[in-house]
């Protein structure tokens, strides 16, 4: 469902200021395929009590838009440019802690679901569900309690997954890298050049390539394809978001 075609500097964010009550629930939706954002809004603004006040185009922009405009709920898709939503919700729960995020994803795996749990994510929700569950979705994790569509518990043992989210994470590979270092990585597999990088994160190139250098010591990489890899094996980046067709074969 994800569209990596986006232009990064198309604007992001569409704001309707709305005054807050118990019941008034204001949502910011993230996903980077368009048409997907849109029929989403269509469908939640016609729902009472729901106000779509945002979108988000890739993750960075969505933990922008959610320290501005502090939504109740954020509905965060997991692979987007630029910044992957699981490390997009790890920051709005550090930067905006009364926000909540619900994962919207195509993927039902364990280890996404875990990834999800421990970034911070207060529900789960593939994208195959029906509205009336996503409804529900949406105001369980705003009222404070955790949530899994239907399909995420017959498919996955939930409760392992909660348990082993509250175990202490082992820093090895991925845990290791800094926020700064998990942003270098990820535009690195979607094949955008030092400089590219260096213009997107306005840092200088020299910068990007110490960052490089930490990422390919902290994950025992020898080159630019090792890391491609790694991203694609950890989810960092689809098949179709890769900057090479040959890695993406020779990673699965």
């Amino acid at each position: 469902m994800n569209d990596h075609m986006t232009d990064r500097n198309a604007p992001i964010t569409r704001v309707r200021p709305a005054a807050r009550s118990s019941s008034h629930i204001r949502l910011l939706v993230a996903d980077d395929h368009a048409l997907l954002r849109q029929a989403l809004r269509m469908l939640l603004e016609a729902q009472p009590g729901l106000e779509v006040v945002g979108e988000a185009t890739n993750g960075r922009d969505a933990v922008e838009a959610a320290e501005r405009l502090a939504p109740d709920v954020v509905l965060m898709d997991m692979v987007m440019p630029g910044l992957n939503g699981i490390d997009a919700t790890r920051q709005i729960v550090k930067r905006s802690p009364s926000t909540r995020v619900l994962i919207l994803t195509a993927y039902l795996e364990d280890e996404r679901l875990l990834q999800a749990l421990r970034a911070g994510a207060s529900g789960y929700v593939v994208k195959n569900s029906d509205m009336e569950e996503l409804l529900l979705a949406i105001q369980s994790v705003r009222r404070g309690n955790t949530y899994f569509s239907t399909s995420v518990s017959e498919e996955i043992s939930v409760n392992d997954v909660l348990m082993q989210a509250k175990q202490p994470e082992g820093k090895t590979g991925y845990d290791t890298l800094t926020p700064r270092e998990r942003e270098v990585l990820q535009l690195i597999a979607e094949g955008l050049s030092n400089q590219a990088i260096a213009d997107e994160l306005v840092i200088s190139v020299k910068t990007v390539e110490a960052h490089r250098a930490h990422i390919m010591t902290k994950l025992h990489a020898k080159n630019r394809t090792d890391l491609i890899r790694y991203a694609i094996r950890r989810g960092l980046v689809s098949l179709d978001g890769a900057s090479s067709m040959d890695v993406e074969r020779q990673a699965i």
